[in-house]
């Protein structure tokens, strides 16, 4: 019997290691935190049918509408930059209460607008909270998430960025038989709520374990650890390396442990960024900028924004049917981005990324000339607006799978543990600007070059894009963050191998695995 039962357990010892089930804990957390990305996703798919009937009840410029749709992105540019510091002063938990208070603050005054300038006022309130839900959200999921599953955890932005968006189309269909003084202000308003539920349900998750080692707490930071990772033995190897982050030593063991300022706060973190950064935190500032930038610079915001005005274009005449044709825009997107976050632990960031705006450039290539073709036919072609639609979704779509959600979880990622608030923050003022640039000059645009013309533009971006992640943005799958910068540090990818080399302290060849955890 003994010798029998020897036989299996070293029979068992062959079977390929099964994957740890998914920890539910972080899975929770990841939920909570995420949820705040519903802010801007709501405000940006509210306001594609509401600047419909804005401009009617107001009687606005098209210039007024697309400055009014657009500045929120260049207001959360405030909130953005004041996260960071907020968040290792107060904590990530608690600056995502402040961000849903702030916003909906933004929300109520929306609501409750008399005039063009009190509303542009209310978005200005509205915006900094989104900046700073943009900015901690995928920071905290980041810092509480297990290597194994941190892909997956961290896209939850970007779904619940899809989820708000979705959520604005259907409020835009619902509302638009009402009254014309009162659709867009109850579409506006009602993105109160969510922020409601978000700041009570925020209460119910730890703080982030990295906050806490960086403030000392040991002790507190063992037992998060402990709750989201997949293993003791994780738990104790992700403490051991952050606190070696934090310059704690490794045989301190203390509940509570003492921790200078220089390493505690954000002291010197703009001058290790900019002025006198490592080649490898010059990579990787360059590379969680850039990502952020192309992202938007592709249009996507002008699609998700404008879409009524792009269906219009394309021949969609009736109101009611343009904003039906918005809401399956918002359906799609919102698939495919569930669709992404199975995937972006199993296959990459680099491959979906490189994949996704492949798909991309040919849909805004194919959207670009039958919009044109439509603009000079003299007749209505059916063909045409088809294939118009179909395009519009399949952009959207390609985008979500891949561009949308590894944007936030790459740049949430890369970063060292004393610069990740900052450069964060960082990127997210790069994606609201790039955003808000895009969105406040795209009817202007349009008439300048007409739409199939800003699309051809937006195709071309889309392009340098794809050149820009071939050659700079090395994989990080199954990397845990504080073994990240070792994979920054030379511009160039091994296009053939995708194998990632750069000298380390010794001059040695460092070559970059994939590891599955």
């Amino acid at each position: 019997m003994a010798e029998a039962m020897i036989a299996q357990k070293a029979l068992e010892d062959f079977d390929p290691q099964k994957k740890p089930k998914r920890n539910k804990f972080a899975f929770a957390c990841a939920i909570l935190a995420s949820m705040t990305s519903i802010l801007l996703g709501y405000d940006i798919g509210v306001m594609s049918g509401a600047a419909m009937f804005i401009k009617k009840d107001l009687k606005v410029s098209d210039v007024q509408i697309e400055i009014l749709s657009g500045i929120i992105n260049l207001y959360s540019l405030i909130g953005s930059c004041l996260a960071g510091r907020t968040s290792d002063w107060i904590g990530r938990r608690y600056t995502i209460v402040f961000a849903g208070s702030i916003f909906f603050t933004g929300a109520v005054l929306m609501g409750f607008s008399t005039n063009y300038a009190f509303l542009m006022f209310a978005r200005f309130i509205a915006g900094i909270g989104i900046g700073y839900a943009l900015m901690i959200a995928p920071v905290y999921t980041a810092e509480v998430s297990p290597a194994s599953s941190r892909g997956f955890l961290t896209s939850f932005p970007e779904v619940f960025i899809n989820g708000g968006v979705l959520l604005g189309y259907i409020s835009n269909y619902a509302f638009s038989k009402l009254p014309l003084y009162l659709t867009w202000r109850l579409m506006l308003g009602i993105g109160a709520i969510p922020s409601v539920l978000l700041a009570v349900g925020v209460l119910a998750m730890p703080e982030s374990p990295r906050w806490l080692v960086m403030r000392g707490r040991l002790g507190e930071a063992r037992k998060v650890l402990d709750k989201t990772s997949d293993s003791k033995e994780e738990a104790q190897l992700r403490l051991a390396d952050i606190k070696e982050a934090a310059g704690i030593p490794e045989s301190c063991n203390d509940d509570i442990v003492q921790v200078t300022k220089k390493k505690s706060g954000g002291e010197g973190v703009w001058k290790e960024m900019f002025i006198n950064p490592t080649p490898a935190v010059r990579h990787i500032l360059i590379a969680g900028l850039g990502i952020h930038f192309f992202q938007q610079a592709c249009g996507i915001d002008a699609v998700v924004l404008y879409s009524p005005r792009i269906f219009q274009q394309a021949g969609i005449t009736s109101d009611t049917e343009r904003l039906l044709a918005t809401v399956a825009v918002g359906f799609t997107k919102t698939i495919f981005i569930l669709v992404a976050t199975f995937m972006l632990d199993r296959v990459g960031r680099r491959p979906l990324l490189l994949s996704s705006f492949g798909g991309m450039i040919i849909s805004l290539i194919t959207l670009a000339a039958s919009l044109t073709i439509i603009e000079n036919s003299h007749t209505k072609l059916i063909w045409a607006i088809g294939l118009s639609i179909a395009t519009v979704l399949s952009f959207v779509a390609t985008f979500s799978i891949g561009a949308g959600p590894i944007a936030w979880v790459y740049s949430s990622e890369i970063f060292p543990l004393k610069l990740r608030a900052q450069g964060c923050a960082m990127g997210v003022a790069v994606n609201r600007v790039t955003s808000g640039v895009i969105s406040m000059t795209f009817l202007s645009l349009t008439n300048a070059i007409s739409t199939g013309g800003a699309f051809f533009l937006f195709a071309g971006i889309a392009s340098v894009g794809w050149l820009f992640f071939f050659t700079m943005l090395p994989e990080t799958q199954g990397k845990t963050l504080e073994e990240m910068e070792g994979s920054f540090g030379k511009f160039w990818r091994d296009s053939d191998s995708g194998v990632a080399k750069g000298n380390d302290n010794n001059g040695q060849i460092q070559l970059e695995t994939n590891r599955r955890t």
